[in-house]
């Protein structure tokens, strides 16, 4: 699929409705994500497999994503058709996560021998089915984004908005697993709390993949020949853009904060500052509702390539405060956790929605290559996360930190949490300072999403 979107109703400005249909798009795989990234290590420990195995498994996920974030930006690009793509992988993730967190052992199942080598490569299975779906969703939607408009407003309110709806599905996790950690489902094995938390979620995620699909209509592409545009140049073009190379490190480096702060996050609320089991859910939910909160606001504002770079340095400097708090808080003085996460889900909802505002301001009119450019963003930014998630899972325990109260003490959670999320922010502004973009000027939606 060669070609640029046809600029006629897509250089207008997107009513309401049509950014919030096209913001739901993506819940499924994020209400996913927040819990694979938040209990997987939590989960597979409580049931006997050691921290070492998860690590294996989590970069097994984390490679299969970004080999999979390439071939179907590559397929995308080639064929087009991005909603058939995002019903493909969200079929693919709904089938695999759910039977993951079932414990299903099918290899056992097809053999007829139960032991542990077989189960872990029934989790191994499962692993490598989740990621490649959760790709194919994820290159199709972002991709989508600079087919549906040509205003650059209205792409930053959609991507703002689908980052709303990012928080709104981390608190749908967070929310039922509040629920069924802390209420008379507790009774229940350890084990059947999380296979109903993974079965309740994924199915609120359907749900909102059907809005989805209802509500967005498929961008429309004029054919450009392949004689004045072979098939293949436009990547060859992107690789030579200088711009392409700066957007790709600060998307790289976000994510690195998002995600690594995410795996420690509740891990760091255990162990290190020996908090009740409710703030495992308790804390996320506050950080993803300020989240929530201040996306709305965000996706209210006109957009310019100055104020997406100032958002953005904003929230990385609120993240360097956060990681030296982080550092610093000792276990006597935990309640200021609660008071941290509503820093951090400021810091979280303004770096990601600037710096996918910047990725869309990268790709531009040039529609041609968009799957590529999200793919291979995407392509870096999992490898890297999957090799450092690698390297600091393995070195992790899950016994509580024992040290004096009033004073922190070193533990790879509280580094992980507190130093690696503090210094990409700092490298991210650092690197967005150097970045300059095409100038813009900002048109208004056409309807305020919020009435």
């Amino acid at each position: 699929m060669t070609g640029s979107i046809v600029e006629n109703d897509e250089a207008k400005p997107l009513g309401r409705w049509s950014v919030l249909a096209y913001g739901v798009g993506h819940v499924l795989n994020d209400i996913t994500s927040t819990y694979w990234n938040t209990y997987l290590l939590l989960y597979l420990t409580s049931i006997g497999v050691p921290p070492k195995q998860v690590a294996a498994l989590a970069i097994t996920g984390q490679f299969t994503d970004a080999i999979m974030t390439i071939i179907a930006g590559e397929l995308i690009d080639r064929f087009g058709h991005f909603k058939i793509w995002h019903a493909v992988g969200t079929v693919l993730v709904s089938l695999a996560f759910s039977s993951f967190y079932r414990g299903v052992c099918v290899p056992c199942k097809i053999i007829g021998i139960d032991t542990p080598l077989m189960q872990m490569f029934g989790y191994y299975m499962f692993d490598i089915l989740f990621s490649g779906g959760w790709s194919c969703t994820q290159v199709s939607h972002m991709a989508m984004v600079n087919g549906i408009t040509l205003d650059q407003t209205s792409r930053v309110a959609c991507v703002s908005c689908r980052n709303a709806f990012t928080m709104v599905a981390s608190l749908i996790v967070y929310g039922v697993g509040f629920f069924i950690f802390n209420s008379s489902v507790k009774q229940v094995q350890i084990k059947e709390q999380y296979h109903l938390l993974a079965f309740i979620t994924v199915l609120i995620g359907c749900c909102f993949v059907i809005i989805f699909h209802l509500g967005t209509k498929e961008p429309r592409v004029k054919q450009v020949s392949h004689k004045t545009n072979p098939r293949g140049s436009s990547w060859k073009r992107w690789l030579k853009n200088g711009l392409y190379y700066r957007v790709a490190c600060i998307y790289m480096l976000t994510r690195v904060v998002t995600n690594i702060s995410q795996v420690f996050l509740a891990l760091y609320i255990i162990s290190d500052l020996h908090m009740s089991q409710s703030s495992k859910a308790l804390v996320p939910a506050i950080i993803y509702l300020c989240s929530f909160v201040t996306s709305v606001v965000l996706q209210e504002l006109e957009w310019s390539s100055h104020r997406l770079k100032a958002i953005f340095s904003v929230g990385g400097l609120l993240w360097l405060f956060s990681g030296a708090v982080v550092l610093s808080l000792p276990i006597n003085m935990n309640s200021l956790m609660y008071i941290l996460s509503v820093v951090i889900g400021i810091a979280n909802a303004f770096m990601m929605v600037s710096c996918i505002g910047m990725e869309s301001e990268l790709v531009d009119k040039e529609v041609e290559g968009s799957a590529f450019v999200y793919g291979s963003l995407g392509f870096v930014e999992k490898v890297l996360c999957g090799i450092m998630l690698y390297i600091l899972e393995s070195k992790e325990t899950v016994t509580p930190a024992s040290c004096n109260p009033a004073y922190p003490c070193f533990t790879v959670t509280r580094f992980s949490l507190g130093f690696i999320p503090g210094v990409a922010a700092l490298a991210g502004v650092i690197v967005t300072c150097f970045t300059k973009f095409r100038t813009s000027h900002p048109e208004p939606l056409a309807e305020p999403l919020l009435a």
